[in-house]
């Protein structure tokens, strides 16, 4: 058959891809990955590949795992799949335990001898998995692989393999589609002075995972409400001369992270742009709105009742926010309402903040234009 004319194949594991690793075998156990749906929607729509699922589960049919309890979770998946576009060509499930050394189980071929018949262009396909024996397979059907995983290296023996090493779904799909606008939006960026050397890591598709250490606990709680709140990933390090006074380091860290910000976030086409929320704390209510518009303004209508929080003055949080401002290119809108326990005002300003920038890099379904009439951000 002319290369032109033959297939192509995505093969794809289950769990550790399409859901959580786990013995899912009951409706609460099943998660999703992130960016799964995103990233196979657009496969679908923008490439040719078939969908083939290839999966190991093992023991189901034993007492403990009910081939009931396995076809139930498996139906709902397949039908929440089907709900968001994403119809598998191909299922192909194993049962076995790893001690059948059944030829099925992968990474054995023999569920997938018909894909290697000369119909399918081995070339041009891949297979998507979570483990090592997933990238075998791969090996063992002539294809490449890519790797879904949060390991940094790659074993030499897999490197003609492995086409792509990621945590992240979105890498798959701009991979396959040739659509850098898919990429996960993400900043590594440091800063050394002589008063203070930061370092932050800062990825926008993430899930709210990271940490932050800047030796001033009031201020690692606030960072910590725009890691969660934001659901970016984020990791602060920063070391200042606190020996001097807090100033440095609060100012330093802002400003690289409004620094971090505008790099991700690129050209800023398919984003919303604007973000705003008002954020409840007891007898505090904080409202935040944001501009990702290129132009770096601050407005502030905050009051505080003293002089410090924890170990932090409070004078300093407007400075923070003027300089994230400044190198993120965004405008700031800030208020809270008069009269509110210190500790309370903060929280709220910093949980509004980080929620507003939530809304305000969420990329729009399908869109592509830059989200202004000027052409230019």
């Amino acid at each position: 058959m002319n290369t032109l004319n033959k297939k192509k194949a995505l093969f794809v594991d289950r769990d550790g891809v399409i859901v959580i690793e786990d013995q899912i075998d009951t409706y609460e156990r099943i998660i999703y990955i992130p960016h799964m749906f995103e990233a196979l929607r657009t496969i679908i729509k923008k490439g040719d590949w078939e969908l083939v699922m290839v999966s190991n589960q093992d023991g189901v049919g034993t007492p403990s795992f009910p081939m009931e309890d396995y076809q139930m979770v498996a139906d709902r998946i397949f039908s929440t799949l089907e709900g968001e576009g994403i119809v598998f060509d191909d299922v192909n499930v194993d049962f076995s335990l790893p001690e059948d050394n059944c030829p099925g189980r992968k990474p054995g071929t023999a569920m997938l001898t018909r894909y290697m018949n000369g119909d399918y262009d081995m070339s041009k396909s891949f297979m998507v998995g979570d483990r090592l024996t997933d990238m075998q397979l791969a090996k063992n059907l002539g294809c490449r692989g890519f790797w879904l995983t949060e390991e940094s290296e790659t074993p030499e023996e897999y490197k003609d393999v492995i086409a792509l090493r990621t945590d992240n779904w979105l890498d798959i799909a701009a991979f396959l589609t040739d659509d850098t606008a898919l990429a996960p939006r993400k900043a590594v960026l440091s800063r050394k002075t002589k008063e203070t050397d930061i370092e932050i890591s800062l990825s926008l598709d993430g899930t709210g995972r990271g940490t932050a250490h800047s030796c001033l606990g009031f201020f690692d709680h606030m960072l910590d409400q725009v890691i969660r709140h934001s659901r970016c990933d984020l990791t602060i390090n920063t070391d200042g001369d606190l020996e001097v006074d807090e100033h440095h380091t609060i100012e330093d860290t802002a400003l690289l992270l409004g620094e971090c910000y505008l790099k991700a976030l690129g050209d800023k086409r398919g984003i919303e742009r604007y973000g705003f929320e008002i954020v409840a704390m007891d007898e505090v209510a904080a409202t935040v709105a944001i501009d990702f518009s290129g132009r770096p303004e601050l407005v502030w209508d905050v009051e505080f009742n003293r002089d410090y929080v924890g170990d932090v003055p409070t004078e300093l949080f407007k400075h923070f926010f003027r300089s994230f401002s400044s190198t993120a290119r965004c405008n700031l809108y800030i208020s809270a309402t008069k009269g509110g326990d210190t500790h309370h005002t903060a929280e709220a300003i910093f949980k509004g903040f980080a929620r507003a920038i939530r809304k305000a890099v969420k990329r729009i379904p399908g869109a592509t234009e830059l989200p202004s009439t000027k052409g230019v951000l």
